[in-house]
């Protein structure tokens, strides 16, 4: 996808909007800043030399999959400087500012884990749960009805709860 200067720039607004969803529920104080997330971001995409973007909707895809990773990376480096490694129970009712970096990587691991059961359900917990989007904002990014996305976005939920309490036994 050749990206000419103002798409470039109107890409790049909706990056940094998806960037400060990310960032708007973190800890206080967090080290990145929606510029910097972008960067990593956009770094590890060329970096793993991403499958190019096919459309706008796709890029955005792969943008907020990459900014997923740079946050659950930041969080497993912040666990290994600190001795406590228990993992607390989170539940998806709680808002990201309220986890830990070690909830982070138990709903990680449970995301993932969901996306090898149904990967769009798992595309749409990362884009609403991590990204913040609405669920009109889901639907047109994936090209999909509203009344799917409510109906695999419940489904994830109570997919994801039974795990999350699993791995807390």
């Amino acid at each position: 996808m050749l990206l000419s200067g103002e798409l470039l720039e109107e890409i790049y607004a909706e990056l940094h909007r998806l960037a400060a969803s990310f960032l708007r529920n973190e800890r206080a104080h967090h080290t990145l800043q929606p510029s910097a997330l972008i960067n990593e971001a956009y770094l590890r995409l060329v970096e793993h030399k991403t499958m190019p973007a096919v459309d706008r909707a796709h890029f955005m895809r792969q943008a907020a999959r990459a900014m997923r990773n740079v946050l659950i990376d930041h969080a497993r480096q912040k666990r290994a400087r600190k001795r406590d490694h228990s993992l607390l129970e989170p539940t998806l009712d709680q808002t990201i500012a309220d986890f830990s970096p070690e909830e982070y990587l138990t709903i990680d691991n449970a995301l993932s884990r969901l996306e090898v059961w149904d990967p769009r359900q798992a595309e749409i917990v990362e884009l609403r749960f991590f990204g913040g989007l609405s669920v009109t904002e889901i639907a047109e990014t994936l090209s999909i009805s509203e009344k799917t996305v409510k109906r695999d976005w419940a489904m994830a939920r109570a997919w994801l709860r039974t795990e999350l309490e699993r791995q807390g036994s």
